[in-house]
């Protein structure tokens, strides 16, 4: 299991690739995310991370019709989006490179 610390800072970048892939709302997110080993990433955790995407004009969020219940809200990545989440994998590959360094070659 992912300590929630450990995912704070890389959750919304991960979300941004999920995004990426094709417009999707919350629970699809979830279990995109799940997919991937992320195993215990509520929608609860999602949705304030999306609101902040949203805001800051890295996703646009748009409500369509459901086929079962209420209306969803589907959310789509822009080209704003698109860079960030570039940058982050940039910076996530950097991070891993430089940890993975330390435990392989770092002695002791």
């Amino acid at each position: 299991m992912i300590p929630s610390q450990m995912l704070k800072g890389t959750l919304e970048g991960c979300i941004l690739k999920v995004i990426s892939h094709k417009e999707t709302y919350g629970y699809e997110i979830s279990q995109e995310l799940r997919k991937y080993g992320f195993s215990d990433i509520s929608e609860g955790t999602i949705y304030p991370l999306l609101l902040r995407l949203e805001k800051n004009g890295l996703i646009t969020a748009q409500y369509r019709e459901s086929p079962v219940g209420p209306k969803r809200k589907y959310f789509s990545i822009t080209s704003r989006g698109k860079t960030e989440m570039i940058d982050f994998y940039s910076s996530w590959t950097e991070l891993a490179e430089a940890i993975n360094t330390l435990f392989e070659n770092g002695g002791h």
